[in-house]
């Protein structure tokens, strides 16, 4: 294993966090206990360590479990944890709300085929009838698949198959304009990254999901450095900012609505964004509206 997470002995190059759960669990204790240093969780930190962070025993004294048994779950032996367990990792690993549910996912994980998210007829209606306001829709391995003009102009030119990949982690990690496209490029790597680790933690079973990963870290080294981060993201609300050449830089507010597909399953992600009302954006956005074929009131 190297130090980017990926098995060079297997014959073909594996990420931990694809395609087998208890790699992933163990891969992702690895990378989590190697992120917390010593001294801020008031053990000793300082001197000659020979490993990143903590130590295997100091995890495990951290939260209260046989070092035997934490080792057997980083090398994926132990394979059902109870929630106790999986809580004193997550408090003793500092971990956020995302990173905990991630870790849940993937103890409880039963695999199977991913369902099947369509953009239905109605999702489509919604899309065209929000034309004021830049949207498109994705899916759990980061395809668009759906937008509104202004959506799909503001993000790099979807209406063009020409312009860009369709795939928003292709994109960002094979295709150099979006960094043109996204000044915070860093950022926005990362968190698509994140999406796609919980992806795979939910839906091990996904070759297609496995094979996108898989490619990413073949052709891309800044995928291979941010996948081995060990990051985890799932999608919310915040600010971005974003560069058109002809609205200029953008900072817009955004938020993701779910669309599931079946009950407990992520489905379909609604990314919508939006400008203060008179602000320099919202009178930008509405010339980008107008160049793309649609009129936007502004107020002023």
């Amino acid at each position: 294993m190297d130090s980017n997470g990926i098995d060079r002995a297997a014959g073909i190059d594996r990420l931990d966090g694809i395609g087998d759960t208890r790699r992933a669990l163990g891969g992702f204790l690895r990378v989590r206990r190697g992120r917390v240093a010593p001294e801020h969780v008031g053990l000793a930190g300082g001197g000659r360590r020979r490993v990143r962070g903590l130590r295997r025993e100091e995890l495990a004294q951290l939260a209260g479990i046989s070092v035997d048994y934490y080792v057997r779950l980083e090398q994926g032996r132990a394979t059902q944890p109870s929630p106790e367990v999986l809580d004193a990792l997550a408090k003793a690993l500092g971990l956020d709300a995302a990173e905990r549910r991630h870790l849940t996912t993937l103890v409880g994980t039963r695999g199977g085929p991913p369902p099947e998210a369509r953009v239905s007829p109605l999702l489509r209606q919604i899309l065209d009838a929000m034309a004021p306001v830049p949207a498109f829709v994705t899916n759990h391995r980061l395809d668009v698949l759906a937008w509104n003009d202004l959506g799909g102009e503001l993000i790099g030119g979807l209406a063009d198959p020409g312009r860009r990949d369709h795939n928003q982690a292709r994109y960002f990690f094979l295709d150099p304009t979006s960094r043109t496209v996204f000044p915070e490029w860093e950022d926005r790597a990362a968190e698509s990254v994140g999406q796609l680790r919980v992806s795979a933690g939910r839906y091990p079973d996904d070759a297609e999901l496995a094979t996108l990963i898989t490619d990413l870290s073949t052709h891309s080294a800044d995928f291979r450095r941010v996948w081995a981060t060990g990051e985890v993201v799932m999608c919310g609300a915040g600010r971005k900012r974003l560069r058109h050449p002809v609205a200029g830089l953008l900072t817009l507010d955004y938020e993701t609505l779910h669309v599931p597909a079946a009950p407990g399953e992520t489905g379909l992600m609604m990314h919508v964004f939006g400008a203060e009302e008179g602000s320099r954006e919202a009178t930008a956005l509405a010339g980008l509206a107008t160049a793309v074929g649609r009129e936007v009131p502004v107020t002023a």
